[in-house]
């Protein structure tokens, strides 16, 4: 331990340091060279390699030459806003999508005549270059081909090497009856195209339903708030109202019905997006207190109060408690 290089040895390594088995050698690590590793090979490249198997695949590569040439392109996301009616019954929809798709000069190679690519001197194909530092190696991308594996010789003069182009794709969109806002469709194959010839990407289509000027949704069900004069709400009777197919339902209002008042049109709501049941149809009643009368019709008011102050049990209960509560606060 008197030997500072052993014992720094030793305080990272312990008795592997010097362990003959495990590449200390003769002298220990005075006689390593830096990043040298135990058993023999490369310390930083064992670390190194294991990452590669971990993580290869997540950080978009793969070990050996080769393993970046095909870039896979980008996913695309498209938000589109439908009707509470095309929601109901689905839509086929024509969207515009910009995107980069593959170069029809040179077929996606990026190359010119459709020549092949020859692999990065660089990085011999991986893709990666590697920076020795102390017992650790770090890899980034390769500034040659931009982590590519290949380089270009006579690039394509259309896309200038990048294997694609963009443009404004027409396509079109089945929207399921049933969908909401939030549903996401997904189109296999149709986001942007890869990188020389790489595989494309996916197309996400975000489904925003917008708000309805009758109806509000729940769910599958769906509500409509109705107006009713206050006539029709004290004797009752048969109102119609509108469905989102565009029909009419009938709905019978009971004698003395009050302003929230609900009453249900049995599957006249929205349709399940994945199969089942349709939603429901709730009615809520709004009594209206009439506006603008004329002198007869205050005249016939006036006399129906005077004529219903037993027919208002809500009132008389609720006055008959105001009063209790006064008389009390007077005790």
């Amino acid at each position: 331990l008197k030997d500072a290089d052993k014992k720094a040895a030793y305080d990272r390594f312990g008795h592997a340091a010097f362990d003959p088995a495990m590449g200390g050698g003769p002298g220990g690590p005075r006689g390593a060279r830096p990043g040298a590793g135990f058993g023999g090979g490369d310390f930083s490249s064992a670390f190194s390699d294991v990452f590669d198997d971990l993580f290869g695949d997540f950080m978009g590569g793969q070990r050996g030459a080769g393993g970046r040439r095909a870039a896979r392109g980008s996913d695309l996301r498209y938000n589109l806003r439908v009707t509470l009616e095309d929601a109901y019954s689905g839509i086929q929809k024509t969207i515009h999508v910009p995107t980069a798709v593959a170069c029809s000069a040179c077929k996606g190679s990026g190359a010119e005549g459709g020549a092949e690519p020859t692999t990065c001197p660089t990085c011999s194909g991986m893709g990666k270059v590697r920076a020795q530092q102390g017992f650790f190696t770090v890899e980034r991308t390769c500034p040659t081909c931009s982590g590519l594996g290949q380089i270009i010789k006579n690039p394509c003069k259309t896309c200038n090497g990048a294997g694609r182009v963009e443009k404004d794709r027409a396509l079109n969109v089945n929207i399921p009856a049933g969908v909401e806002t939030g549903t996401r469709i997904r189109l296999a194959g149709e986001g942007e195209a890869g990188m020389r010839g790489g595989p494309p990407g996916d197309l996400y289509i975000f489904v925003e339903v917008a708000p309805h000027d009758l109806f509000e949704r729940d769910g599958t069900n769906l509500h409509c708030r109705v107006p009713v004069s206050m006539s029709k709400a004290a004797l009752g009777g048969a109102i119609e109202v509108p469905t989102i197919d565009g029909g009419r339902g009938r709905v019978q209002i009971p004698a003395g019905s009050q302003s929230g008042r609900q009453m249900r049109l049995r599957g006249k709501g929205m349709p399940a997006l994945r199969g089942g049941a349709a939603g429901d149809m709730f009615i809520e009643l709004a009594v209206e207190t009439p506006v603008n009368l004329t002198s007869k019709q205050k005249d016939l008011l006036r006399e129906f109060e005077e004529l219903s102050e037993d027919n208002n049990p809500e009132s008389k209960s609720f006055f008959s408690t105001v009063k209790s509560f006064w008389d009390g606060m007077k005790g």
